[in-house]
C-alpha cells in the first residue's frame, strides 16, 4: 500500500472510490509527447474547475474504454526516474507555479507512477501548450477530456470567477486547534479505506498528507473537512452542523411522536442515523414479523432513503450564514429530506425529473464528496438521484419528488409510500387483536382485507403466513395460486418465497426446496432473488442458493445480510470443491467470498453482522494459507465485537495449536 497517497491504491486504479473524470491513464512516457498532455492535465486537476479535488495522472497503464488494462504494461526503473525529474521540473513551468504529489507505485509486479494533483488553494493556473511556444493557457477537465478554457468564453469567465476562491470544506479554521483533531477517528477512517497512510506513525504527517490540516505562519491548524469528519463535536464551530430526524403522527399539523438529534463526526451522524431509520417503517414504526420478506414493500426502499441523506449532508452548506440542521421529517404517508440551502447555480428543476440529464456543475462540498465516496456512502458524480429513482421504481413505490424554490433557499426531497401502505392498516389490527390472544379475529381481519385486494401481495404474504402458522398449509398453497392469478407478475416471486418458508417452519424442507427449484423459471431479481437465496441456505441447498444470489444481482452489494449470506455459500463450496479436488474453482470460491466479506465490513450493520463477517474472514484466511498473524487479527476482531460468542475464541485457540477447522 501507497504511504504518500489518502486512497487505497488499488481502489484508485480500479476507480471504485474516484470518478472516471478525475483519472487519466497513459501507457507509456515520452516527455516530448506524454509530457505535455500531463502538464497540461495536471494543470487543469489543480484548477478543479468541477470543484471535485483535482485527480490523478497514472503512467504505466494503458486505458481501454474508459478502464485501465490489467496486467498494467508498466514503466522500467529508468523511465520511472526520468518520468518523476520532468514533471517536477516542468511544474515550475505552471504560472502560478504547482507541485503535485508524486507516487511511484508496484502493481501486479510492474511499475507504475501515480501523480496526484490536488485542487489549488490559488487557482487559476496556466500551463504551457505543448507547441513549442511560450504561449501558456488555462486547462480545465471537461469530461474525462483536458480543454483550453479560454476560447470557450463561458468556462473561462467562470474559472476566473474561481480565483483564489476555496471552497469551504477545504479552508482552514483559525479558531481550532490541531489537538481538536481525533487521531483516533482519521486512523479508523484510513482503515475503512485502506489507506497506505496508516502505516505512518506520525499523527501529524498523516493529517498533512491526507490534507485535512494546512500550515498558518509557524503552526498548522485544521481545515474546516478535518473538524468536520474526525472532531468530537464539530458544532463546536459549525452550526447546524447535525441530522435531526422528527416523526409525527400526521400530518404538520399532527402530534410530534419522537424527535431524534444524530451529532458528532459527520460520518458517524449518517452511519447513526440510517441505522435508526432502517429499524423503522415509516408511520407503523415497527418491523412486521414477517420484515425480511415485505422489506421494501413497506412504506420507501431503504437504498432511495440511504442515497437521498447522503445527497442532502453532502450537497448542504455549512458556511457560517447556515446554522440549520439537515432535517428528516417521516409522516405516515411520505418521508421528506431538507437540506439548505437549494442546489448551486447550473442545477435546475427540470434537472431534478427522472431521465433528465444532469448538467456538469461545480460541487459545493468537494472535499466532503471526496471523503464520502472513498467511505463508499455517496455515489459517484451525478448519478445519485437517478440512483433514488431506480430504487422507487423497483421497489413499486410512486415517483419521489425533488423541490427547490426559486431562491433556491432549499432543497426538499419526498419520498411517497408504496401504494400497499393502506394494506399495513389491516396488518396493525391484527396484530393488536392478536396480542389480546384473539387470533382467528386477526386471521378474518387480514383475509376481509386481502378478499377486497387479492392483487396486494403484502396482505397475500400475511395470509399465508398466518394459515400456515394454523397447519393449514393446503389453504396457504391455495392463496399462492389465487395471488399468481391476479396479483402482479413482479410480485409472485415475493409471495412464493413466503410459501416456501412456511413449509420450512412446517418441516415440509423437501417440498419448500421443489418449489424453490420450480420458481426460478420467474427470474426473481433484485431482495426477491436475495431471500430465495437466504431460503436455499436454510434448506441447506448451497448451489441453488448461489444460484440465486447471482440473480439477485447489484442488490445483493448494498444489503450486509446478503452479502455476509453470499460469502459463506461460497465458503461452502470452496470446501466442497477442494474434497473433489477443484483446486481452482476452490481458489477462486475464497477470494470472491473474501471479497465480499471485505464489502460487509465497509458497510452499516449491526456488530453481531460484522462479528460473524470477520469471523468468516478468519477462515477465509486461514484456507487462503495467509499468515496466522492476519488471522488471529480477524479472530481478535470478531471477539471484540461479540465476546459472548464462544465458538470464535475456541477456533482462534485452535489456529493458535496449530489445528486446522
Amino acid at each position: 500500500m501507497s504511504s504518500i497517497l489518502p486512497v487505497n491504491v488499488d481502489d484508485l486504479l480500479h476507480r471504485r472510490s474516484v470518478e472516471s473524470v478525475r483519472m487519466e491513464f497513459k501507457a507509456t512516457w515520452d516527455e516530448r509527447v506524454t509530457g505535455p498532455q500531463v502538464l497540461k492535465t495536471i494543470c487543469a486537476f489543480a484548477n478543479d474547475f468541477h470543484n471535485l479535488n483535482g485527480g490523478y495522472v497514472v503512467l504505466g497503464i494503458e486505458e481501454r474504454d474508459g478502464q485501465g488494462v490489467f496486467p498494467p504494461r508498466g514503466l522500467d526503473s529508468t523511465q520511472l526516474a526520468a518520468a518523476q525529474r520532468w514533471i517536477q521540473g516542468q511544474c515550475k513551468r505552471i504560472d502560478p507555479e504547482y507541485r503535485p504529489i508524486l507516487s511511484p507505485e508496484e502493481v501486479e509486479g510492474r511499475l507504475v507512477l501515480v501523480v496526484w494533483a490536488p485542487a489549488s488553494g490559488i487557482r487559476p493556473h496556466r500551463a504551457p501548450a505543448g507547441d513549442g511556444t511560450n504561449a501558456k493557457f488555462f486547462w480545465v477537465r471537461l469530461g474525462a477530456e483536458t480543454v483550453n478554457a479560454e476560447p470557450r468564453s463561458h468556462l473561462f469567465q467562470e474559472l476566473m470567477a474561481q480565483t483564489a476562491k476555496v471552497p469551504w470544506d477545504d479552508r482552514r479554521s483559525n479558531d481550532a486547534k490541531i489537538e481538536d483533531l481525533r487521531e483516533t477517528k482519521v486512523r479508523e477512517f484510513l482503515r475503512d479505506v485502506r489507506s497506505g497512510l496508516l502505516d505512518l506513525e506520525d499523527g501529524h504527517e498523516v493529517y498533512r498528507r491526507l490534507r485535512i490540516t494546512t500550515k498558518v505562519n509557524d503552526h498548522e491548524v485544521p481545515r474546516n473537512i478535518g473538524l468536520l469528519f474526525f472532531s468530537k463535536d464539530p458544532e463546536a464551530w459549525i452550526r447546524g452542523a447535525h441530522i435531526e430526524v422528527v416523526q409525527f403522527a400526521a400530518d404538520r399539523a399532527g402530534d410530534v411522536q419522537e424527535e431524534r438529534i444524530f451529532r458528532g463526526p459527520l460520518a458517524d451522524q449518517l452511519n447513526d442515523c440510517l441505522n435508526y431509520l432502517e429499524n423503522l417503517s415509516s408511520h407503523h414504526l415497527q418491523k412486521q414479523p414477517d420484515r425480511p420478506r415485505v422489506r421494501g414493500w413497506v412504506s420507501y426502499p431503504m437504498a432511495a432513503l440511504r442515497e437521498t441523506l447522503v445527497n442532502a449532508v453532502y450537497h448542504r452548506s455549512y458556511d457560517v450564514d447556515q446554522p440549520e440542521p439537515t432535517k428528516v421529517y417521516l409522516y405516515p404517508g411520505r418521508v421528506e429530506v431538507i437540506s439548505y440551502p437549494g442546489p448551486v447555480p447550473g442545477v435546475e428543476a427540470h434537472h431534478l425529473l427522472p431521465d433528465a440529464q444532469l448538467r456538469p456543475a461545480p460541487a459545493r462540498n468537494r472535499r466532503i464528496g471526496e471523503l464520502l465516496k472513498e467511505l463508499g456512502l455517496a455515489e459517484g458524480r451525478l448519478s445519485g438521484l437517478q440512483k433514488v429513482f431506480r430504487a422507487m421504481e423497483d421497489n413499486g413505490s410512486p415517483v419521489p419528488r425533488f423541490e427547490v424554490d426559486e431562491q433556491r433557499t432549499y432543497f426538499l426531497a419526498t419520498l411517497p409510500a408504496h401504494p400497499e401502505y393502506a394494506a399495513l392498516s389491516a396488518l396493525r389490527d391484527a396484530a393488536h387483536l392478536r396480542t389480546l390472544g384473539q387470533e382467528n379475529d386477526a386471521l378474518r381481519r387480514v383475509e376481509s382485507a386481502w378478499s377486497a385486494n387479492p392483487a396486494s401481495a403484502i396482505l397475500a404474504t400475511e395470509v399465508i403466513r398466518s394459515l400456515a402458522a394454523d397447519g393449514k398449509l393446503e389453504q396457504a398453497e391455495q392463496t399462492l395460486a389465487t395471488f399468481e392469478e391476479q396479483g402482479h407478475s413482479q410480485a409472485v416471486p415475493h409471495v412464493r418465497n413466503a410459501l416456501i418458508d412456511a413449509l420450512m417452519d412446517a418441516g415440509e424442507t423437501r417440498g419448500a426446496l421443489r418449489l424453490l427449484e420450480a420458481q426460478r423459471h420467474l427470474a426473481a431479481l433484485g431482495q426477491d432473488a436475495i431471500d430465495a437465496a437466504i431460503l436455499a441456505r436454510r434448506g441447506r441447498d448451497s448451489r441453488l442458493a448461489h444460484r440465486y444470489f447471482v440473480s439477485a444481482g447489484e442488490a445483493v452489494h448494498s444489503d450486509p445480510r446478503a452479502l455476509l449470506e453470499f460469502a459463506q455459500t461460497k465458503l461452502w463450496l470452496a470446501v466442497e470443491a477442494q474434497r473433489e479436488r477443484q483446486h481452482d474453482s476452490n481458489r477462486r470460491l475464497l477470494a470472491e467470498a473474501r471479497e465480499l466479506l471485505e464489502r460487509v465490513l465497509q458497510l452499516i450493520t449491526s456488530r453481531t453482522r460484522h462479528a460473524w463477517a470477520w469471523r468468516e474472514m478468519a477462515r477465509t484466511l486461514q484456507w487462503q494459507q495467509a499468515p496466522v498473524r492476519e488471522v488471529e487479527e480477524a479472530y481478535g476482531k470478531a471477539i471484540e465485537l461479540l465476546p459472548e460468542e464462544s465458538r470464535f475464541a475456541e477456533e482462534l485457540a485452535r489456529v493458535r495449536s496449530g489445528g486446522v477447522r
